[in-house]
């Protein structure tokens, strides 16, 4: 188990074009390549799939999963232009053509924060490809906030939101990623983290660039994903009817769903006792035994 902890994944460029325009993704390879993929894991806003390697790798033994960098993140090349997004549905095209290149039978769909709602939308395109879905504290506010969130007037006060004020305040480059680790290590969102998953989130998290050491994902498309809210995971959830399961953070959690969702009998919803929205990083085993059960 140790030696499949430390290994790393294998590194691949698949191209992707769509109405939001072209480039490659990366994606990192778990696991038996000579298996169909079993999973596909999506990063939370601002990381990257290499942050969640050590929740990953220690399924690869009996699993193969794909954990993909987002557009705007990690070494994904896709365009990143913030100006006038209203909601994910870039990211849902972008894992639908994930999904589209995929061979074997359908996969379970998961992911942590947006990389779960992105996930939940991408399922509602593609149902036939996705098995199930495995969402850790996803994005999914209540249905009068969703109907909100599709007002005119909210472009007008996104500025205002605080994740999107604190993203656009965050410091751009380091000199050093040595630097970013003592920056990071214990504090805010970073607090309690394993050093070992706060390194990996810095390792493909900086890109090296003539001004220092660069967020790979730039601040200004950190806010955007948060101001952008006027997707609707509520119909995605309605359009599907394969198995969906739901770990919320005990604490503060940006999902809404109830633990008993009305009218949407395929939704199961469970609570991560003294969790945090960072539970995947904090509670790994937790978010770790709801994938392999989903898959296995």
């Amino acid at each position: 188990m140790d030696a499949i902890r430390l290994s790393p994944p294998r590194r691949l460029s698949l191209p992707v074009s769509n109405r939001w325009g072209a480039g490659r993704m990366s994606v990192l390879d778990f696991g038996d390549p000579n298996r169909p993929v079993d999973i596909v894991f999506v990063h939370a806003n601002g990381f990257n799939a290499l942050t969640y390697r050590t929740l990953l790798a220690p399924l690869s033994g009996s699993l193969r999963i794909w954990a993909p960098d987002l557009r705007g993140h990690g070494g994904t090349t896709l365009p990143a232009e913030g100006g006038g997004r209203r909601d994910w549905h870039d990211h849902r095209d972008d894992l639908v053509a994930l999904l589209d290149a995929l061979d074997g039978p359908p996969v379970i769909l998961a992911g942590h924060s947006m990389g779960g709602t992105s996930a939940l939308l991408a399922a509602a395109e593609r149902p036939d490809r996705v098995g199930g879905l495995v969402l850790l504290d996803p994005v999914i506010w209540s249905r009068w906030a969703v109907a909100a969130f599709k007002l005119p007037l909210l472009d007008r006060i996104a500025s205002r939101i605080p994740l999107v004020k604190n993203a656009l305040r965050r410091r751009r480059v380091f000199d050093s990623r040595e630097q970013a680790m003592a920056a990071y290590l214990g504090r805010g969102a970073f607090r309690g983290w394993p050093e070992m998953m706060l390194a990996d989130y810095i390792a493909d998290g900086l890109i090296e660039t003539p001004e220092g050491f660069t967020l790979a994902c730039d601040p200004a498309w950190e806010a955007s994903n948060y101001a952008a809210q006027s997707h609707d995971p509520w119909r995605a959830l309605k359009r599907l009817d394969c198995p969906v399961t739901v770990l919320k953070a005990e604490g503060a959690s940006p999902c809404h769903l109830p633990e008993n969702p009305r009218g949407l009998p395929h939704v199961t919803v469970g609570i991560v006792p003294g969790g945090t929205h960072f539970f995947p990083m904090l509670q790994a085993d937790i978010a770790r035994d709801a994938l392999f059960e989903a898959a296995v």
